[in-house]
């Protein structure tokens, strides 16, 4: 067998485009809040340059931010959306609608044991392990139907599009920090690599808002065939 991989799946995680709260700095977490003008054109602008991936489905949480973001795709492919609640943002219970500063003068408490790794102390609120596995769960489940070498798009939020992927992965919860957030209408890449008789997945692009490219490298093996 050739030491390179086959190509295999890919999935384009795409944070939704700007919200009011967004900018007023607000926990919007599993409350509806929808796009803002500049999030409207920040989803619009990302579709035009996602459609080039060429997805062959496209899987959104239902959440209207990250609904709209998702159709803006749809228009640019010709591909319905599909929406699934287990893509829904973190919850954040009784946080939602405040900002960090009025979270810690209401609850410092609360706030102190969620600083420390404690999400259970706010009402309400899911832990980012458990928003996590309901993520990578999905996520799983849509790849088991995806053809080989096909695009997947999931359409989702910054909180649990981070703990989701990061659950996929394997990576240890305690690393989970060391990952920074997604801006607004950035996405990152998860690719499977495939080999004789077993295949891995590993992030190719972390927060990007720029196309995916080929890594030419000394420490990666060529694809087959190049």
């Amino acid at each position: 067998m050739k030491p390179g991989a086959l190509p295999g799946r890919r999935v384009i995680l795409w944070r939704h485009g700007r919200t009011e709260w967004n900018v007023a700095g607000r926990v919007q977490g599993q409350t509806d809040v929808p796009l803002d003008e500049v999030g409207r054109q920040q989803a619009a602008d990302a579709a035009a340059r996602l459609a080039s991936l060429a997805p062959a489905r496209i899987v959104s949480s239902d959440l209207s931010r990250a609904a709209d973001t998702a159709r803006a795709l749809g228009l640019r492919t010709g591909i319905e959306v599909e929406f699934d609640q287990r893509f829904r943002e973190l919850a954040f219970g009784a946080r939602e609608g405040l900002t960090w500063r009025e979270s810690w003068e209401r609850f410092p408490t609360q706030m102190q044991a969620w600083a420390n790794g404690d999400q259970s102390q706010i009402e309400g609120a899911e832990s980012n392990a458990q928003a996590g596995a309901r993520f990578a769960a999905a996520l799983r489940g849509y790849l088991a139907e995806a053809p080989v070498e096909s695009t997947l798009v999931v359409v989702a939020h910054g909180a649990v599009l981070r703990t989701g992927a990061l659950t996929f992965l394997g990576v240890a919860e305690s690393s989970w920090q060391q990952f920074g957030g997604l801006a607004n209408c950035h996405w990152s890449v998860l690719e499977e690599s495939r080999y004789e008789d077993w295949s891995q997945w590993r992030l190719a692009e972390w927060n990007s808002g720029s196309l995916p490219e080929p890594v030419l490298s000394d420490d990666e093996a060529p694809p087959e065939g190049d």
